[in-house]
């Protein structure tokens, strides 16, 4: 299977996600949306949401993320995504996009070029609209107002959510047919780098594309979990999740929360129970709860790279539009093909 599934299904995933993310209770979240099988509207109030509690207070006009959404930071029960439609992305999975379209537009991924340009897009009104922004990129914005050098402004994050523009990485490489497993890893440290520059992060990427690199070969899901060594990995364990409800793994046994090395164990366990029904993988990542969205970004990459991805959750990805318009300018007719 080609990367671009990889990259289609972390976007599906988290979509599919996005309404119920960060619901830590359960039972709230089955009230507010029932047993869902497609595309939500996220609702308010969000009854686990922080952001009243959160807050953010820009240097400078160079910092100024937020912009608009700033007046909802410290309400209660604002829901982190509220102004997103069904089949729309969040934020850091509109970057992963963008991140695609870049690279392949600039025939490489080089790490100032991006910086430059996630910069861009995140101080521009308007370029989303959704109201939540990760620690990752307010500390990142902190730092750039403060004068640092752009290489310079990450920090040392462990949350999953610094996974999500590797699928997006690699399929934009592959697109370019820059296919070395060896670069593609070096590349995709070096992204992570630049914002979640921790072991946690960076030895889950790596992880994470090993993983693809066995995918891409034909390798199954199950056959890759069982013989690649993953470091706190055990398929024993993963064996045994596979009997026993989703919720009591995701949330008992493992935490539902973002950090690292469990949520990549939580991903691990949808990925290998559900490997060959990618609607099933996406939707039981989902009504678990916790940091669904980037879990997600796992399951879905996983996932689809063995089993594809059904047409109507493309067909009502929000993003896909805005893929194909992009792909259309492109004067390489072979890479449109291979991207669409």
């Amino acid at each position: 299977m080609s990367l671009q599934n990889a990259f289609l299904g972390s976007l599906v995933a988290d979509a599919v996600a996005m309404p119920v993310h960060w619901y830590y209770n359960r039972q709230s979240l089955d009230q507010d949306y029932g047993d869902f099988s497609t595309y939500l509207k996220p609702k308010n109030p969000h009854p686990d949401s922080i952001l009243w509690r959160s807050q953010y207070s820009p240097k400078s006009s160079k910092a100024d993320i937020l912009g608009k959404q700033s007046k909802y930071w410290g309400m209660k029960g604002v829901h982190y995504h509220q102004f997103l439609s069904e089949g729309e992305n969040t934020l850091n999975l509109q970057l992963a996009s963008e991140l695609y379209r870049s690279t392949i537009l600039n025939g490489a991924f080089e790490p100032e070029v991006w910086l430059k340009r996630y910069v861009e897009v995140m101080l521009t009104p308007g370029w989303h609209h959704d109201t939540y922004a990760e620690e990752y990129h307010r500390s990142f914005f902190t730092n750039y107002a403060a004068g640092k050098p752009l290489l310079s402004c990450g920090i040392a994050d462990y949350h999953i959510g610094g996974l999500s523009q590797a699928p997006a990485l690699l399929a934009s490489m592959e697109a370019l047919d820059q296919n070395d497993p060896s670069e593609q890893i070096e590349k995709v440290l070096t992204l992570i780098r630049l914002t979640h520059d921790h072991e946690h992060t960076l030895r889950t990427a790596a992880d994470l594309t090993r993983i693809f690199h066995r995918l891409i070969q034909g390798e199954s899901i199950r056959h890759t979990l069982t013989t690649l060594p993953l470091p706190g990995v055990s398929v024993r364990l993963l064996q045994k999740w596979e009997n026993m409800d989703d919720r009591e793994v995701v949330g008992n046994a493992l935490s539902s929360a973002c950090y690292l090395p469990d949520s990549f164990k939580a991903a691990l366990h949808f990925a290998w129970k559900y490997h060959d029904d990618f609607s099933m993988a996406v939707l039981a990542n989902a009504k678990a709860g916790g940091d669904n969205c980037h879990r997600g970004v796992v399951v879905g990459s996983i996932v689809a790279m063995q089993t594809g991805i059904p047409d109507r959750w493309l067909k009502n990805l929000k993003m896909m539009e805005k893929l194909r318009c992009d792909m259309q300018v492109l004067p390489d007719h072979k890479i449109l093909k291979r991207v669409i």
